[in-house]
């Protein structure tokens, strides 16, 4: 069994699936770090060479190769649930868990973060603020949808989150290592 996180980039899945990792004893793997180590080069050159089309494409296929492995955290790229595929793929091997922040928040922690900065591309013609309430409006009602749990990362540390997960985890999943 998996624990698949998702949510909106900024929500804390690669610095909670880190912690998760570790108090499990599980593999963690960032979907976006995969595949930019896979194709050699960044999301953003993705996008530059062939747009949004080309990325989701590849990240199919990232999501089939990711969603076979067994007794690991993946931490999704904001859009993987997007595409069907992608979801029907997580769900069949793993427990989704929605990682949840306001608009606030996640706009911050965005523009704190060089790396995301120089890596990502920008969604839409908005600014950042805007492009993140346009696309958070549109992805929530798909989040929630999927979700098995969701736990909100405006407020508390990551720790304090990891914690929360593992809770529910042991309280609604029979055995982590299946």
């Amino acid at each position: 069994m998996n624990i698949i996180l998702i949510g909106f980039r900024g929500t804390g899945k690669t610095s909670i699936g880190r912690i998760l990792g570790r108090e499990l004893d599980m593999k963690f793997t960032d979907a976006d770090e995969y595949l930019e180590k896979r194709e050699g080069k960044t999301i953003k050159d993705i996008f530059a060479e062939g747009g949004e089309k080309l990325f989701r494409d590849i990240e199919v296929q990232v999501i089939a190769e990711l969603s076979l492995l067994n007794n690991t955290i993946i931490a999704t790229g904001g859009g993987a649930v997007l595409r069907g595929e992608n979801v029907r793929r997580l769900k069949k091997h793993g427990i989704m868990i929605l990682l949840d922040a306001d608009v606030d928040t996640v706009y911050k922690r965005i523009s704190k973060d060089i790396h995301t900065q120089q890596r990502r591309p920008s969604l839409t013609n908005r600014d950042t603020y805007e492009e993140i309430e346009y696309l958070l409006a549109y992805r929530r009602p798909i989040y929630d949808r999927i979700a098995d749990f969701v736990v909100e990362t405006t407020h508390g540390s990551p720790r304090e989150v990891a914690r929360k997960i593992i809770s529910f985890i042991r309280n609604h999943v029979m055995d982590l290592k299946n």
